[in-house]
């Protein structure tokens, strides 16, 4: 991770990209402040909700300047937690995600559309089950400041909706359930 942040910020200097004042942020899933979580219609009739356990990615925020910012976020897609093991065995299989052969989906972003001082549109390419779209979505900057331990943080969240045939699942789970709802919560340690 350290050697891509490293080698993003080198391309950064050498294109001479106008965000290379903004400060570069690893997303905390070390301490567990980050979370990437899920939910879908059951039938239409409740709500299933999961999460994938395991995932990286890195950001650059700039308050100054926060339309020069950007995400980067690579999921482990055989993390999906449903909290069902026998439920979980069906997500990861060919039906859905897959992940014997898809076993990465990834959000980089294009464009980051400031609103006002908390809110933005993200904009970007995400890659899930080998098929890529660009999406956009909502975010929110929950804060930033100082921490108890000496490091600097900042935190986003926000939140989109995926229609699952978009991306070669087709597994009929009836009319309620086409979409899935993702959301992002991120905290990030400035380098």
């Amino acid at each position: 991770m350290k050697k891509i942040i490293q080698t993003m910020v080198l391309a950064f200097a050498v294109s001479g990209a106008s965000n290379i004042q903004a400060a570069e942020y690893q997303i905390d899933t070390k301490g567990a402040h980050a979370a990437i979580n899920f939910k879908i219609k059951h039938l239409g009739y409740s709500w299933l909700a999961g999460r994938f356990n395991h995932f990286s990615g890195d950001f650059s925020y700039d308050a100054a300047k926060p339309e020069n910012s950007n995400i980067r976020v690579l999921i482990d897609t055989k993390s999906i937690d449903s909290n069902h093991a026998e439920r979980d065995k069906h997500l990861r299989g060919d039906d859905f995600l897959n992940v014997s052969q898809y076993p990465e989906a990834k959000f980089v972003s294009r464009s980051f559309e400031v609103q006002d001082k908390e809110h933005a549109i993200v904009k970007g390419d995400f890659t899930l089950h080998g098929v890529t779209k660009l999406i956009s979505f909502p975010v929110e900057k929950v804060g930033e400041g100082k921490d108890p331990w000496g490091g600097y943080r900042a935190g986003f969240v926000g939140t989109t909706q995926l229609k699952l045939s978009d991306y070669g699942i087709t597994y009929n789970l009836g009319p309620a359930s086409t979409h899935v709802e993702l959301e992002l919560m991120i905290e990030g340690i400035r380098l």
